[in-house]
């Protein structure tokens, strides 16, 4: 759009600026029923429905959606929504490289940890800077850029596994259990549900970093996305199409699939599967007895409830909005710990779609 123009005061974006808090002033971003907007930009962060202009943080089709008018994200971003929506899914794109001028405010995007090229959303005016984190994860990962705490006046987080009981174990742990199975049980393949952005590929470059260098079969829904990280210079190692070979060639096997792939006949042609699901969910063992996963593997892409509080301690805001997940917990933390926070009860987001 042509009121993008980079900002002259450069300044103003790097993370050491002083802040001025605790003063009486109107907020740079307002809940609509469409998502964050931006008065003075004029545009909207991660909208739930088509608008004229929006800001997406991540690839994941609950934040990023087809239709907008025009769209800036990272490069990485934009490269992963026109691979799931086509190359048409907006009327115009904007990579977002550094501190970039919208109308009266600046913008720009930091490392959130979440997916490859996930952002938080740094919104400025000279008084005031939110941060607005998308989803985001604490925990280094080879398949995207580290999170980067980012000083501001208000901190707008996710709150999805924002509850005391959810502390999730570091994930070579967890992976270690997957590959202690396979050896159990040779015999057998190993189905893995995972979601195909960033989940899947999370868990392939975990199982390398655990020593394990032969074949990871996939699902076809995972190919191009598996395809874009390699390009991006991510090594996944040996990676072949799940339907390659006789039933019997996958004894001992790792395959990785969307978990909605296993309620498919598509299942079917893997030898007495142990099902497994990595999500932070699996910590709930009703979710895990629902989705009849024998192997639950507790790896997210998430902060639980120690990486998400600890992020707020750091950052320290004079203010945190909280939106999609556990509101009523992080709030009441929020209250014991004397800190200024309001729910945003934003509406759409909600886990990966398959």
């Amino acid at each position: 759009p042509d009121r993008h123009r980079p900002h002259p005061l450069v300044d103003h974006a790097l993370p050491g600026r002083p802040l001025l808090t605790g003063m009486a002033r109107p907020p740079l971003l307002l809940p609509r029923p469409e998502g964050l907007y931006c008065p003075g930009g004029d545009f909207y962060i991660d909208p739930t429905r088509p608008v004229p202009r929006a800001l997406i943080t991540h690839g994941h089709s609950d934040h990023a959606r087809p239709g907008h008018g025009a769209v800036m994200a990272t490069r990485e971003t934009l490269d992963i929504m026109a691979i799931r929506y086509g190359e048409d899914f907006t009327h115009s794109r904007q990579p977002a490289t550094g501190p970039i001028r919208i109308g009266d405010v600046t913008v720009n995007f930091h490392p959130a940890g979440h997916v490859l090229g996930s952002a938080q959303i740094a919104v400025e005016s000279p008084t005031q800077r939110i941060v607005v984190s998308g989803d985001y994860a604490r925990i280094p990962t080879p398949t995207c850029a580290p999170f980067e705490p980012v000083p501001c006046d208000i901190f707008v987080t996710e709150a999805t596994f924002a509850l005391p009981v959810f502390r999730h174990p570091p994930p070579e742990v967890e992976i270690a259990r997957l590959l202690a199975s396979v050896v159990a049980f040779p015999e057998r393949s190993h189905l893995i549900g995972a979601y195909a952005l960033g989940k899947a590929q999370r868990v392939i470059a975990a199982i390398r970093a655990a020593g394990w260098d032969a074949p990871i079969h996939i699902h076809g829904a995972l190919q191009r996305l598996c395809d874009y990280h390699i390009a991006q210079g991510i090594d996944l190692g040996d990676l072949r199409p799940a339907t390659d070979g006789k039933k019997s060639g996958f004894a001992g096997a790792i395959v990785i699939a969307p978990p909605s792939a296993f309620a498919a006949t598509w299942a079917q042609r893997f030898p007495d599967p142990v099902v497994a699901f990595a999500s932070g969910w699996m910590q709930v063992r009703a979710r895990a007895r629902q989705r009849g996963v024998e192997l639950p593997l507790i790896l997210s892409d998430h902060v639980d409830w120690p990486n998400l509080t600890a992020t707020i301690t750091e950052l320290n805001p004079a203010e945190v909005w909280i939106t999609h997940g556990r509101e009523d917990a992080l709030m009441r933390w929020c209250e014991l710990t004397q800190r200024a926070a309001r729910p945003l009860h934003l509406v759409g987001y909600e886990d990966e779609a398959e």
